[in-house]
């Protein structure tokens, strides 16, 4: 009955939330999708803490949310702020308090994780700040230290592994039915000393989830066929290397600079 009581409150405190996860849950049911979670125990029961996360694929924040579930947990997801131009999902990530990351101006969203933070939620950061076309670790950025070390709150690291087969960039999506199995693996809290360089901090991060990135891959079932597209080169697939990603990465980066300099000859295309 107390459990009941429990889970009626904590909907009726996130009624937008709660209804997009069970949402969500549903269709990854129907999807056939066989989630394998470990490591949630590190993911705390209350407090603030910045869970930070590798990035394959789009439908990642939706996944990654599922392992802080069993400790009753929401995350407010920091993404792009275009996301919130769309009529539908615009309402929805304001409901779910997710944080609006503006690409050119980032310091308002980071004012806003801190913000969280201190007033004890958990926040979602991709720290490679867009996805891996190599699924390798792509270099972090710091601001997910940087927020750890403003408001003294442990970094929990979550690696991802399989959510490329459903939706990644450069591939079609896979949103039937597949059984496709998606392992989840939460690490343990890494503290952000403030008198520490935050690169280092975030090296010692990256080192660590790249541990945890190694035994997920070793204990996924093997790909073959059309599937090896979605296994790293190192491994004997036949998705690009890191360095091939980057330079893929960068030259969208300067398609867009060139397309928006087109639609808006005033603006610095350099910028």
């Amino acid at each position: 009955m107390f459990c009941l009581l429990e889970a009626v409150v904590l909907y009726a405190m996130e009624p937008v939330y709660n209804s997009v996860v069970a949402v969500a849950r549903t269709l990854f049911a129907a999807q056939g999708i066989r989630f394998r979670v470990t490591g949630s125990e590190n993911i705390p029961t209350e407090g603030g803490a910045v869970i930070v996360m590798n990035h394959l694929s789009y439908m990642d924040f939706a996944y990654a949310g599922l392992a802080a579930r069993p400790s009753r947990r929401l995350i407010r997801f920091m993404c792009k702020k275009s996301v919130w131009d769309h009529p539908i999902a615009g309402p929805l990530m304001s409901g779910m308090k997710h944080i609006p990351v503006d690409r050119e101006n980032g310091s308002q969203a980071f004012r806003d994780a801190v913000k969280a933070l201190k007033a004890g939620e958990l926040v979602g950061v991709f720290p490679e700040a867009t996805i891996s076309r190599s699924y390798e670790l792509k270099e972090f950025k710091t601001g997910a230290i940087r927020m750890a070390q403003a408001t003294g709150v442990p970094i929990i690291p979550i690696v991802l592994w399989g959510t490329q087969r459903i939706w990644t960039k450069g591939h079609p999506r896979r949103l039937g039915y597949s059984r496709t199995p998606i392992s989840l693996t939460v690490g343990k809290a890494i503290s952000a000393p403030k008198q520490a360089p935050a690169d280092e901090v975030s090296a010692t991060l990256r080192a660590e989830m790249q541990l945890l990135l190694d035994h997920a891959q070793a204990e996924y079932p093997r790909l073959e066929g059309d599937d090896l597209k979605f296994l790293p080169a190192r491994l004997g697939g036949t998705a690009p290397t890191l360095a091939e990603a980057n330079e893929m990465d960068r030259l969208d980066r300067e398609r867009r600079r060139a397309a928006a300099a087109q639609k808006n000859p005033g603006t610095d295309s350099a910028a």
